[in-house]
């Protein structure tokens, strides 16, 4: 298994546009995005990177929602997503589109997320899938420097492993797009949907949503022990032996 961390310097893309199939792509997070937008409670949304920045979120119920980006026109914070310029627990959102695909440091950037989600927040990620038609594609000289193949691709057990850590439960996972083929886009979907439940896990794309818990998500046993009770079985045991002596 690769380390997280990486000292190649990756080129992160800032726009849908920038991707082979982006606007595909971009248009099968956003239908995922709408379905759980009115789902979202709260005060501040978190829009981390020049492509969450790109994804519209105007039924969600929360008004205030923040684009943090350095290129990207749609931006309103300038900043760094390894050093985010706000307060802890600050926002009740965070959406991470494809950001971990192309950070040197991916660790580094959830527990600064962490640091300024709220307790029971969500956090919603999406990204490429290694074990699929895409990330295989990543292996071939002409490609491996381009992008979206220029990145780097984790499995959704190897990202539910991160949030275990930092203590988010995983509500909703869905891994799809195992054509991600842009032209003759409703054939490729047809045969998708025919083949079943069983090539999920070749999805070429991830949409994960998770909640940021503040208790631990397995329960501790206690180290102490009930002492047990004087049972019937003991008090005949007594009384027999008592019994015996004085027949001696």
């Amino acid at each position: 298994m690769k380390p997280a961390r990486s000292e190649k310097k990756l080129v992160q893309p800032h726009s849908w546009a920038q991707l082979k199939n982006g606007q595909w792509v971009n248009e099968s997070i956003q239908t995922r995005l709408d379905e759980w937008c009115p789902k979202l409670f709260g005060y501040h949304m978190l829009k981390l990177g020049g492509l969450s920045c790109e994804l519209t979120s105007c039924n969600c119920n929360i008004q205030h929602q923040v684009n943090l980006d350095i290129h990207n026109p749609l931006h309103n914070v300038i900043a760094d997503g390894y050093d985010l310029p706000f307060l802890e627990k600050s926002f009740d959102t965070v959406i991470l589109a494809h950001q971990l695909d192309y950070c040197n440091d991916p660790h580094r950037m959830l527990r600064e997320v962490d640091r300024v989600m709220i307790d029971d927040g969500y956090l919603i990620l999406t990204g490429f899938n290694p074990l699929s038609f895409t990330g295989l594609a990543s292996f071939m000289p002409w490609r491996k420097n381009n992008l979206p193949w220029s990145g780097r691709m984790f499995t959704t057990s190897r990202i539910k492993d991160w949030l275990g850590i930092l203590n988010y439960q995983v509500v909703a996972c869905d891994q799809y797009g195992l054509f991600p083929m842009q032209t003759h886009r409703t054939c490729w979907t047809w045969l998708e949907n025919s083949i079943g439940d069983w090539a999920t896990p070749m999805g070429s794309l991830y949409f994960i949503v998770a909640r940021k818990r503040t208790y631990p998500l397995k329960p501790i046993k206690p180290h102490w022990k009930l002492k047990r009770k004087l049972t019937p079985v003991g008090v005949n045991y007594k009384v027999s032996s008592k019994s015996n002596c004085t027949k001696s």
